[in-house]
């Protein structure tokens, strides 16, 4: 399993090139899976259901399962978040794992920046960030520079550039 990060404030277009960036790798025949970590309270189930109801009963975890896909949902009841290590421990086996988040995260990591938008950069203060992308030229960057919409370079750059999962 290898490791690579898109990094970007909120807003700047990660999720668009994941969208764009997944199918393309996976057409290569690569196994993609994704974590992102979302500084928001999250829940994927609905108050009323069943998964719901015995989950606030008291469940450490609720594993649901559908004749399409399943979840575990896993109460942190005040615990800390897991490290992004525990986390890829719980993922099945796979080429490519995307990583959108864990900022502190050393691994190899693209900054998605638009400059139209107005916020600073990333590099380099995040760690790990070893190119970027975006909707104009960034010229003076000591980093390799990738326009948005060239989706099979930055393909090519992720896979040549992701981090073995220890």
């Amino acid at each position: 399993m290898k490791l690579f990060g898109i990094a970007g404030h909120s807003g700047m277009g990660k999720t668009t090139l994941l969208e764009r960036l997944i199918p393309e790798i996976a057409s290569r025949g690569q196994v993609v899976s994704l974590i992102k970590h979302s500084h928001k309270s999250i829940d994927i189930d609905r108050p009323g259901k069943d998964s719901y109801r015995l989950r606030e009963a008291g469940c450490q975890e609720v594993l649901l399962l559908g004749n399409e896909r399943w979840a575990l949902m896993h109460e942190l009841r005040g615990a800390p978040e897991p490290g992004l290590e525990q986390l890829l421990g719980r993922l099945q086996h796979c080429d490519l794992v995307l990583v959108e988040g864990f900022k502190s995260g050393d691994f190899p990591k693209l900054e998605v920046w638009r400059a139209a938008l107005g916020a600073p950069r990333l590099w380099p203060q995040w760690p790990g960030i070893v190119a970027t992308a975006g909707d104009a030229p960034s010229p003076g960057l000591p980093l390799p520079c990738f326009a948005l919409a060239d989706v099979a370079a930055i393909a090519d750059f992720v896979i040549g550039h992701a981090a073995p999962v220890a």
